[in-house]
């Protein structure tokens, strides 16, 4: 069986930098456990696969080297890139429909691509104390959501983070996001950290994005925000809030078309 395999960087706005996804177009869903097989040789954060849904849409899933994942930004950014590109070009708009996050929309935008994805909105907690110890430097607040959010007071505390990966894939949340305010026209910087599933730190993650703009739209008085992901890769995305939805948006570029043969 040979597959068509895509590697694509997402929020990217040069080739090496944003997040590298896969993507494989499949006709009929694979076994489970074949998929997981072809994410972790692809030893990426993210594997994409869709089949083709209804008439005009698709149905998505996402799986990193070591589990399926209820919601990935990036990766759906580049299966869109990919179905632009190769399988509807003539299409300005796409939908897919997913198992948990509901229907996800992604629209061109010149040379962008727009995710329309579920507001994840996080509550304040306390400050776990295991969280600070894992990432090395006591965070100014934390709140909770799908994932831990911890807020610091600057970029330069996000940048020098190193946490410790065997305690961060203790804690009780599916993942970290450090967040601070940004500068020079950015209005939020974070970094995502996701041990225990297989991904120490996420170059450019659209999911943490979820939580992370309604938490900066609240605090700055504003919807529109520009943000940066502060991975050694590094990523741009321009966010919005809609209510109960986000709308993220970046470019992506192509950096390998091939094929899986299993």
């Amino acid at each position: 069986m040979r597959i068509p395999l895509y590697q694509i960087d997402a929020f990217a706005e040069e080739p090496f930098t944003g997040n590298p996804a896969a993507v494989c177009p499949l006709e009929a869903w694979l076994p489970d456990g074949v998929m997981q097989a072809i994410a972790a040789e692809n030893n990426l954060s993210e594997t994409a696969f869709f089949v083709p849904e209804g008439p005009e849409g698709y149905r998505l899933r996402w799986f990193t080297p070591t589990v399926e994942v209820d919601l990935c930004g990036h990766a759906t950014l580049a299966a869109a890139f990919v179905v632009f590109r190769w399988l509807k070009p003539g299409r300005d708009s796409i939908t897919f429909e997913t198992e948990k996050a509901g229907m996800l929309t992604v629209t061109r935008e010149r040379d962008r691509l727009a995710l329309d994805f579920p507001a994840r909105p996080a509550v304040p907690c306390a400050i776990p104390e295991r969280l600070a110890t894992a990432l090395g430097k006591r965070p100014s607040a934390v709140l909770a959501a799908r994932d831990y959010l911890a807020v610091y007071d600057s970029a330069d505390d996000i940048a020098a983070l190193t946490p410790d990966f065997g305690a961060v894939a203790a804690l009780d949340r599916f993942a970290v996001i450090a967040t601070a305010p940004g500068r020079e026209g950015i209005d939020f910087v974070s970094r995502f950290f996701a041990p225990a599933r297989g991904v120490a730190e996420d170059p450019v993650t659209g999911s943490a994005h979820c939580t992370l703009i309604p938490y900066w739209a609240e605090r700055l008085g504003r919807n529109h925000l520009e943000a940066r992901q502060l991975s050694r890769r590094g990523g741009a995305l321009s966010c919005e809030l809609r209510g109960e939805r986000v709308t993220i948006a970046g470019s992506a570029t192509l950096y390998l078309e091939g094929m899986i043969t299993i």
